[in-house]
């Protein structure tokens, strides 16, 4: 029987007598205490019930007389591995999901960890740049490969594909390439397959797809930079694109941006408006796409071909290309400010 967490939600008030009886109903070994704005407050188990009881706390006292006020939990940004190795190593069976205002929005269960689910489309990993800006690391090292916390950066992007229950990989590749390919080989050492895509010469940053082989199954692809780091959840934006019917997904981050003087309108020299600093948000290119077959294999073989290029043409065509917005962390390795930052984030996101 699925694990319906929300059955298991009491509120402080509730007494010990009837948050056991949630306990034994819905067979989940614990129940989840939150406020009225449904924070986490608490957790009880029927151990922690029996310990009340041999105390002499009276089973119609409230169950914040003896539920764990500070029980584990875990971020909505951490990764389904990092979940399930902090269970294991507690030896707890489920865990609460916090948003950043406390906030229970999730209860995940051993079960649920365990039971990944596994994704046959094939994932385009873009790692043949030649990373000027963040020269001299880069001269005998590809961008990708420049370690992050005690690993490269790239190998921090295929394990987050692969806790995902992603298998299928490709890696574009062009400077320096031998570098990338000794490192991951074919993929054995994660239990996946990896293939390679040489560009001779740089064909853009659609171009590696006209390069792929023949054979790729009938499914969406997910193709994003080598040189990205970010929680999102590639299961979660694949079922957008295939729940949005789309031929093209990209995802987006939005970006602000503040002029820093005051900003005069005006009509023939007649003053209607002057705001100070004001700021303008976008949405930027985050590196990350969904293409469906049929538009990968448009792309010819040797084609320079940028990927703002081909979304346009499919949207001029009246395909449904459409935006993902990314609320999880995302940081674009780019610049050696990017470099230094991905160094301290990696220690607090990446467990």
């Amino acid at each position: 029987m699925a694990f319906n967490w929300q059955n298991a939600v009491i509120d402080s008030g509730c007494s010990i007598i009837d948050a056991l009886k949630v306990i034994d109903r819905e067979a989940t070994q614990a129940a989840f205490v939150v406020d009225d704005q449904r924070r986490l407050k608490g957790l009880v188990t029927d151990g922690d019930i029996r310990r009340g009881l041999l105390a002499d706390i009276g089973l119609t006292q409230p169950v914040s007389k003896v539920m764990n006020s500070t029980p584990l939990s875990c971020k909505e940004d951490d990764s389904s591995a990092s979940i399930l190795r902090l269970m294991e190593a507690k030896k707890i069976v489920h865990m609460p999901i916090l948003d950043s205002f406390g906030t229970l929005i999730n209860v995940l269960s051993m079960q649920d960890l365990i039971r990944k689910p596994r994704h046959d489309n094939p994932v385009l990993l873009m790692a043949g740049g030649f990373g000027s800006r963040l020269y001299p690391l880069t001269e005998k090292c590809p961008k990708p490969m420049l370690n992050v916390g005690k690993q490269p950066i790239l190998q921090t992007i295929l394990e987050s594909f692969i806790d995902s229950g992603f298998h299928q990989f490709y890696i574009s590749t062009h400077y320096l390439s031998d570098v990338i390919r000794e490192h991951f080989g074919d993929g054995s050492k994660w239990d996946v397959s990896i293939r390679y895509i040489h560009e001779a010469e740089p064909l853009g940053t659609a171009g590696a797809l006209g390069l792929l082989p023949g054979d790729l199954p009938d499914l969406p692809m997910i193709i994003m930079n080598g040189d990205i780091l970010t929680k999102i959840d590639f299961s979660r934006l694949l079922a957008y694109h295939q729940e949005s019917n789309a031929d093209a997904t990209l995802c987006v981050r939005q970006h602000e941006y503040q002029v820093p003087y005051g900003v005069v309108q005006s009509n023939d020299f007649k003053i209607s408006n002057i705001e100070e600093k004001p700021v303008s948000r976008f949405y930027i290119n985050a590196g990350i796409y969904v293409l469906n077959a049929e538009l990968v294999g448009g792309v010819k073989k040797d084609e320079h071909c940028d990927m703002p290029t081909l979304l346009n043409r499919k949207a001029e065509q009246g395909g449904n290309v459409f935006m993902y917005p990314l609320d999880e962390y995302w940081l674009d390795v780019g610049r050696i400010n990017d470099f230094e930052q991905a160094q301290q984030d990696v220690l607090n996101l990446f467990r």
